[in-house]
């Protein structure tokens, strides 16, 4: 696939000046995993890093020993993306993108996340409240549902004063369900039922200091910070993913975890019919931008944005900006435009990422990074 791309002058000296990737030779080191002198396990800590915001990623890249169950386990490609990077940029509270490296869970695997998903009366590992079999299912959504859907893991490695990289710290998401979907009868119409947020915020506490526990009694784990995150799953037919509500850190040598702090992030959608007072402003800028696209498009379809906001401001707006095909000149110009309006409408303090699509798949994107004077502007040339 053929692409070009419009990139701004001032951007390109900033390339120029030195903003490209490291060509400087990547680090290589003992690994974590050493189980003896005569297996020496090799790693590579590479010098590229995007930005502050990400981690250096390990050579060979290691998968989460639990890996394939999140996709089971949660319930939207929203929330599964959000619960990986949502911990992330949690973590980073705790462990600097500066000192620490990422690698995937590489303590708790498959059986053992499952062992801890279960009901404690099905499995005595389980985590999960008791539900006899013959329990009325109206009983056991109102009285012990399943709160905990999954487990994350992540783990944050440091490099030592000999060459090699350890283990320095590891972060647990606990991904909770907000609703409890049940049959009356098998192959029956489905049922839902909302759990409580203080319900869910207190068995998810409770949960958390287990899982420390059970984390401390492991020799490898005992001197490391363990910092757990609670997430909030969103609903089934969500088109925005669920959030982290709170954190926090049992030191290294305790088996307590310390005092909660409260996370207010939240995803939401535009436009909005009523919105709150919080989102009017953004809402009726994006009406504003639904308009503009009008004046271009007589036959104009629906646009969605997704705002993530954080602390009650807005910090990103994605949109998506589906057309019926074009020649490659209007779509050039129709990029054009909205670019234009994009500069005009939204504020420079919100990250903003615009993808123009048709029934061939992606067709333009705009990124326009907060506090930047001039938006990255790409089209795709099949």
């Amino acid at each position: 696939m053929n692409r070009f791309r419009w990139i701004p002058a001032m951007v390109v000296v900033a390339m120029l000046a030195g903003c490209v990737p490291s060509v400087r030779e990547d680090t290589e080191v003992v690994g974590p995993n050493q189980k003896s002198e005569a297996e020496v396990e090799t790693t590579i800590i590479p010098k590229m890093q995007l930005d502050e915001s990400y981690y250096k990623t390990l050579i060979p890249y290691k998968e989460s020993a639990a890996r394939g169950l999140v996709v089971s386990n949660i319930y939207t490609k929203y929330d599964i993306k959000e619960a990986e990077e949502g911990l992330m940029r949690i973590s980073q509270n705790e462990y600097s993108t500066d000192s620490y490296y990422f690698q995937e869970g590489q303590y708790l695997d498959s059986e053992t996340v499952t062992n801890w998903l279960s009901r404690s009366n099905k499995n005595e590992e389980g985590l999960n409240p008791p539900a006899e079999d013959g329990m009325d299912p109206e009983k056991r959504a109102k009285e012990a549902p399943i709160y905990l859907a999954h487990i994350i893991e992540q783990n944050y490695l440091k490099k030592t004063s000999d060459n090699k990289v350890a283990l320095g710290g590891i972060s647990i998401g606990l991904a909770l369900n907000s609703i409890y979907y049940y049959q009356k009868e098998q192959y029956g119409e489905w049922y839902d039922e909302p759990i409580p947020q203080a319900e869910l915020e207190k068995k998810g506490k409770e949960m958390a200091e287990e899982v420390v526990r059970r984390l401390r009694a492991r020799t490898e784990l005992q001197d490391v910070p363990i910092l757990v995150a609670l997430f909030k799953q969103e609903a089934r037919n969500s088109i925005v993913p669920g959030t982290y509500f709170a954190y926090s850190v049992a030191k290294p040598g305790k088996s307590d975890l310390g005092d909660w702090v409260g996370i207010n992030e939240k995803y939401v959608t535009f436009p909005m019919s009523t919105p709150e007072d919080i989102y009017r402003d953004t809402n009726t800028k994006f009406l504003n931008f639904k308009q503009d696209i009008l004046k271009y498009f007589s036959n104009y379809t629906n646009v969605i944005g997704k705002g993530f906001y954080q602390n009650n401001q807005l910090v990103k707006l994605s949109v998506e900006v589906p057309i019926q095909f074009y020649g490659t000149t209007e779509i050039i110009g129709f990029t054009q435009y909205l670019t234009g309006v994009i500069m005009k409408r939204f504020p420079d303090s919100v990250d903003i990422e615009v993808s123009v699509t048709s029934i061939n798949g992606p067709e333009a994107v705009i990124i326009k990074d907060r506090n930047e004077k001039e938006p990255f502007v790409h089209i795709y040339d099949y």
